[in-house]
């Protein structure tokens, strides 16, 4: 892991990046969006994490997080396993027409590194940056609300649902957050 971008606050704001091994297209499939969805409600509602801005990507997520509980390390750590598993049991256990493509990347990559057993999914980094302004946090959102828009999915961030762009744009989302004050809105 790299020691620039730790968790040292457990309670502080982070910005951060939860990438999938190899750079593997996994979140192109909705079964495995909803996977990450219903582990962020869960650790919403059962572990004190208060997400702020979101977007999941096919093959990362990025996140504006906090822990309620001075924990965010270990709830990054208890999300990526739970994840990781239930992950792993779709691919084996649902139609799947990438399985044996995927099981090679997710096992290839577990034993690249002697703390993983049959699979990894998630790598070990989570790039996490503290945030320590409103301005930080403004750009921050903004740059998380624009992915899907800079990879040309949507023409407005308002339109991916699998984005917190929704929330602050006062439209239905999939999932809560903490909307920030803004001073601006993605919808003219």
């Amino acid at each position: 892991m790299s020691h620039g971008y730790q968790v040292r606050n457990q309670s502080g704001l982070h910005f951060l990046t939860f990438q999938i091994v190899q750079w593997a297209d996994l979140f192109t499939r909705q079964v495995y969006r909803n996977i990450v969805i219903e582990s962020f409600k869960y650790c919403q509602q059962n572990k004190g994490l208060e997400i702020y801005a979101y977007v999941i990507m096919s093959n990362h997520i990025h996140l504006l997080a906090k822990s309620q509980n001075d924990n965010l390390s270990d709830i990054i750590r208890d999300f990526k396993r739970h994840t990781s598993k239930k992950i792993i049991e779709t691919i084996e256990q649902a139609p799947e027409s990438r399985r044996e493509w995927l099981l090679m990347i997710f096992r290839f990559a577990a034993h690249s590194h002697v703390r993983n057993n049959e699979y990894q999914v998630w790598t070990h980094e989570s790039h996490a940056e503290e945030i320590f302004s409103n301005s930080f946090i403004e750009q921050k959102i903004e740059y998380i609300h624009q992915n899907p828009v800079r990879s040309g999915i949507v023409v407005n961030p308002e339109d991916y649902l699998y984005s917190s762009a929704r929330n602050y744009a006062d439209m239905e989302s999939i999932m809560d957050v903490v909307v920030a004050s803004r001073r601006w809105k993605t919808i003219k």
